[in-house]
């Protein structure tokens, strides 16, 4: 079975938002066959400050759109882009 690198951008609701309680909480919730490899912090505007998530995952069926569903769903998160994945 082939594995995916995937990248994920993830936009904190406010400038407020602990970055690092962020981090730890997104790795306590990437479901089995995921792991993370690692987190960057990108400024965007304002104070705002992106996360972007670099995590690999199995090459099945719906795993990635199951750690855009879990990210999207946490209240400290109010958009993500999966700027892109590719097999490795």
């Amino acid at each position: 079975m082939s594995k995916v690198f995937a990248s994920i951008k993830i936009f904190p609701k406010s400038i407020e938002t602990d970055l690092n309680q962020l981090k730890e909480k997104i790795k306590n919730i990437l479901p089995e066959g995921s792991s993370l490899h690692s987190f960057q912090e990108e400024p965007i505007a304002f104070g705002l400050v992106a996360l972007k998530l670099n995590v690999i995952v199995g090459d099945v069926g719906g795993i990635l759109d199951e750690i855009e569903e879990l990210l999207i769903s946490q209240e400290e998160i109010s958009e993500i882009q999966v700027e892109g994945a590719t097999r490795v």
